[in-house]
């Protein structure tokens, strides 16, 4: 029996690739073949004018076309991104894609994740592409041009209203790109809101582990979705077999690792949100050890906007991020801490915060990027505080 597509979305993400069950395994099995054999029956032998539109689901002939983990991984994710999706070996890949496919003179993006802007130097070294800035003036746009939205941004975890860059794009003929990769499935629908593509880092939630790299674009339109197969099999920007076999086995629990973390992060943003704005905090007082080194926090909740919660109407995203009084305390505070890893990325069961000037010479000195995991969220709130503590005590 074909599964609803009323599911909810922890249910399509089990099921949604059933149709292309070709064994007993009850977990799909790993495919590491990059070539397939041609039918026996010489009958069958026909030659291909169009690889991508007579591709079946079955029928295999090369992994830089199509290869079996990659078909369910796709399944999967049009389904829980209500669209039609196209991995890529990496979140960047999936951007080049989109500029590839759509080709704008100019495209609109805010300061974001760093790695867009270096995507966008190397199309506009090929091309003449203008880069515009977020806020650029609506008649800065024209027929065919692109706004890349990344909502909640990167580092910050602050978001954008999706309906009103939507309206500023098509008002003037151009295409909307949304980077939802800080909100993915179920926190954030980008197309309910008038985007036309969606873009994720799957390394991130989808990947779920920090394990894999690779990224994902979606779109309504079918044909689109049919030229960027052709694209990626000319560019060759294929997920591996191996990581597409690991992303497939993420996905069956992106719902409760995103729901649990994006809970979490709203917890810990809560408590020190209340602490840091504690008016006259008694000496020695957990809220005065927090105002002693925090200085202003970002995220999503936090904004009062009236859209964001319709946006976002299940939370607001694993990420936030932290400023501190000083570079020092900055610098020094990950070392402090025993649950927080200190490393880069985000959206894996671990929780992990990053000095973010490390990765990015353009960010606050000051600021640190927190991605909350799957820990209970009173240990990180107590590994926080330790960690503060211990920057107090060692001025």
């Amino acid at each position: 029996m074909a599964p609803s597509e009323n599911l909810h979305p922890s249910t399509q993400a089990l099921h949604a690739d059933d149709f292309l069950n070709l064994v007993a395994d009850v977990a799909p099995p790993i495919h590491l073949s990059t070539t397939f054999r041609f039918p026996k029956e010489p009958e069958n032998l026909i030659p291909s004018e169009d690889p991508v539109d007579d591709f079946d689901g079955t029928n295999y002939v090369y992994s830089r076309e199509f290869a079996p983990n990659a078909t369910r991984f796709e399944a999967v994710l049009s389904s829980l991104l209500k669209g039609y999706a196209v991995s890529y070996s990496t979140g960047l890949a999936a951007l080049h894609a989109a500029l590839v496919l759509l080709n704008p003179k100019r495209v609109s993006v805010g300061e974001g994740y760093h790695g867009s802007h270096e995507v966008i130097a190397v199309v506009s070294r090929l091309s003449g592409l203008e880069k515009l800035p977020l806020d650029c003036p609506d008649d800065s746009l024209g027929e065919g041009d692109v706004i890349i939205l990344e909502t909640p941004v990167n580092p910050l975890g602050t978001a954008f209203s999706i309906k009103a860059y939507a309206e500023k794009a098509h008002a003037r003929g151009a295409f909307l790109i949304v980077d939802s990769t800080f909100a993915p499935p179920s926190l954030q629908d980008p197309f309910l809101w008038g985007a036309d593509f969606v873009m994720h880092s799957g390394s991130k939630y989808f990947g779920g582990h920090s394990d894999l790299l690779c990224g994902v674009l979606v779109t309504k339109r079918k044909d689109w979705q049919k030229k960027l197969f052709e694209d990626r099999l000319a560019l060759g920007n294929v997920m591996g077999n191996m990581e597409s076999w690991l992303g497939l086995r993420s996905l069956r629990t992106l719902d409760i690792r995103v729901q649990r973390a994006s809970e979490s992060s709203g917890k810990l943003v809560a408590w020190l949100h209340k602490a840091q704005t504690a008016p006259s905090p008694e000496a020695n007082s957990e809220e005065q050890l927090v105002q002693m080194v925090l200085k202003h926090i970002h995220h999503a909740s936090l904004q009062n906007e009236p859209w964001l919660r319709e946006q976002m109407p299940n939370g607001f995203g694993p990420v936030f991020s932290i400023v501190l009084q000083s570079e020092d305390f900055a610098r020094v505070l990950p070392s402090k801490l025993g649950l927080f890893q200190h490393a880069t990325s985000l959206g894996g069961a671990e929780s992990l915060i990053e000095w973010r000037a490390l990765s990015d010479s353009r960010v606050d000195r000051k600021l640190l990027r927190l991605s909350v995991g799957l820990e209970n969220w009173e240990d990180l709130k107590n590994d926080l505080m330790r960690g503060f503590k211990s920057l107090v005590e060692g001025r």
